[in-house]
């Protein structure tokens, strides 16, 4: 069975199921300059991205009786048609299960941002297997919220500091700001070795690829980075820094190697760069499932280290209203500043 949704039923009342009618939809300040693609993915909730894109290109949306392309932004008074979409029984019933509402530990809050300690283990926007995210559940939290919108993003398994614009000025203004590198972005990573003091930079490109194999083996066809060449094609840039906060001497008592507290800036924002950086230099962040010590990382969980030790400690970036730098911080969560010895 299918059910029909983005459309109203249409006024002819014969007995017969009337056939569902387009929708007209007034874009107000909030979406003002938002892509079309995301304006319809929010007004069609539930509905897969494909299909969203594919009415985009058929000319079914229009705007202002115009055709239109994903990229279009939308402006304040624009009319957008909306056909009526048909999906599954199973999405629909997906659509229809929120997300738990739920607060976060908040670090800044104000009319224009909200700046959270997003804990590990939840990742930032549903999608690729997750049902929801942060986003989802803070806007199930705050229903009288007209606008919630994440900056940036972090893994899944990264916790520390997560910025949500609340007006879409805000969200342009900051999002700029992290694409010209005008944010000031510090982790605290603990590594396996022991770090060499002057070894402070690294600069190498890195490459996206799907990691290869059978379908339905673990890890076929999940998203993975490598460190390429400069005159890879597909190699981006990616300068990361590193400063050593703490050495930590082995404990062969646990069975546990030499290990390394580092306070990480980057200064490119690529995916997973931190973790494959550090581990490109022989320095993988401890409890990574991706790029780390898989045999260490078991051991760590039997001595209570179930996640992966990278954590967003420290935020500086230019307040979108009254233009004054902002420094936060999140200090370590007790899962692992517990693991680690006081200096």
């Amino acid at each position: 069975m299918k059910h029909i949704i983005g459309g109203k039923p249409s006024s002819d009342r014969t007995p017969a199921a009337p056939a569902p009618a387009a929708r007209l939809v007034e874009v107000d300040e909030d979406s003002s300059g938002q892509r079309l693609d995301n304006f319809l993915i929010r007004q069609l909730k539930g509905v897969p991205k494909t299909h969203v894109y594919r009415i985009i290109r058929s000319g079914e949306v229009r705007i202002n009786k115009g055709r239109v392309n994903a990229d279009t932004r939308v402006e304040a008074g624009d009319v957008v048609r909306l056909p009526p979409v048909r999906i599954s029984d199973k999405v629909a019933e997906k659509a229809e299960r929120p997300a738990p509402a739920r607060e976060f530990p908040i670090l800044l809050e104000d009319e224009h941002l909200i700046a959270l300690d997003k804990p590990a283990g939840v990742a930032v926007h549903g999608g690729s297997g997750v049902s929801f995210g942060v986003i989802e559940q803070l806007r199930q939290a705050r229903p009288q919220a007209r606008f919630l919108e994440l900056v940036h993003r972090l893994d899944r398994e990264t916790s520390g500091i997560l910025l949500v614009a609340k007006k879409r000025s805000a969200l342009t203004h900051l999002q700029d700001q992290f694409r010209e590198r005008e944010t000031g972005k510090t982790y605290l990573a603990l590594v396996t070795g022991a770090w060499a003091s002057n070894k402070k930079v690294i600069d190498l490109p890195l490459h996206k690829y799907l990691q290869a194999g059978p379908e339905g083996t673990p890890g076929a066809g999940e998203r993975r980075v490598r460190v390429t060449t400069t005159d890879d094609p597909d190699g981006m840039r990616s300068v990361t820094l590193v400063k050593v906060r703490q050495l930590l001497p082995a404990r062969p008592l646990q069975g546990l190697p030499a290990m390394s507290l580092l306070e990480v800036t980057i200064k490119t924002g690529r995916t997973h760069q931190i973790r494959v950086h550090l581990a490109s230099q022989g320095h993988a962040i401890v409890g990574d499932d991706k790029y780390g010590d898989f045999d260490l990382n078991k051991r760590l969980q039997k001595l209570g280290m179930r996640r992966m030790f990278l954590h967003a400690w420290r935020l500086q970036f230019t307040h979108p209203a009254t233009g004054e730098r902002v420094l936060l911080n999140a200090e370590l969560p007790p899962e692992l500043a517990d693991f680690v010895p006081t200096a």
